[in-house]
């Protein structure tokens, strides 16, 4: 989906396999406006720094080493490499992003590649681990769940003309707890020496991130009430014009 210059909801977990990935809105490389981590946004005012910048070639590394966490985890059936592999994956998801603002090499490629790839690294990740059997599925699903949900949530409101939602720190928390949840999960199933405590750290930073999640996202339906009558009211203003 593009949305051009219009609604910013949330689609966290995410966003680590994408956690930004996952369902909280991010804040977009050229603006400080936020966006959806499965919303690309083009903004005309912003000069495109073309297709080959350090930002996209993190965006690339990141999806070329999918590959080697579904190659660890299947292939090699060492879930506490894949595991650490998850992790890095996810905890770099803001690094291309970042530095696309810091070097001044915001492009309209990257906008496009990078939630892509968090789309395809986060549905990728989980969904290795719930054929694993890493992760308990009640939990696996629950956080699917609440992704969909907010997902159609986004979808309706950027159909609908809403303005944008800021990020709640709610989210950033939940996305945060959950991308070490994960891989925390990943790493306790394995045999290592260090498994009891990454079972136990999976729960204890899963189960909390889990309900900011979801608090997260009932934060956000008066929040989206507030961006839709706001977005009307600027149709009607242009239209007035």
């Amino acid at each position: 989906m593009i949305l051009v210059n219009t609604v910013a909801m949330p689609v966290s977990v995410t966003s680590a396999l994408g956690w930004r990935s996952m369902s909280e809105p991010v804040e977009d490389a050229a603006e400080s406006a936020v966006a959806p981590d499965d919303a690309i946004v083009l903004d005309e005012d912003v000069v495109d720094a073309g297709i080959f910048t350090i930002p996209n070639l993190i965006t690339v590394i990141r999806l070329c080493t999918l590959p080697v966490f579904v190659y660890l985890l299947f292939g090699a059936d060492d879930r506490w490499a894949a595991g650490w592999v998850l992790f890095l994956i996810g905890s770099t998801d803001w690094l291309d992003g970042y530095l696309a603002r810091r070097l001044g090499q915001v492009s309209n490629v990257g906008k496009v590649l990078d939630p892509v790839a968090d789309r395809l690294l986060f549905f990728v990740g989980v969904g290795s681990i719930i054929i694993d059997g890493s992760v308990p599925l009640w939990f696996a699903v629950a956080v699917l769940v609440r992704e969909a949900a907010v997902a159609m949530g986004t979808v309706s409101l950027a159909a609908l003309g809403a303005s944008r939602i800021d990020v709640t720190w709610y989210g950033k928390a939940a996305t945060f707890a959950l991308m070490g949840a994960f891989p925390s999960f990943l790493v306790g199933a394995s045999d290592h020496a260090t498994a009891d405590g990454f079972r136990v750290l999976a729960w204890v930073v899963g189960l909390p991130g889990l309900a900011l999640a979801y608090w997260s996202a009932l934060l956000y339906i008066p929040l989206g009430r507030k961006a839709l009558a706001e977005g009307r009211q600027a149709r009607a203003d242009r239209s007035a014009v």
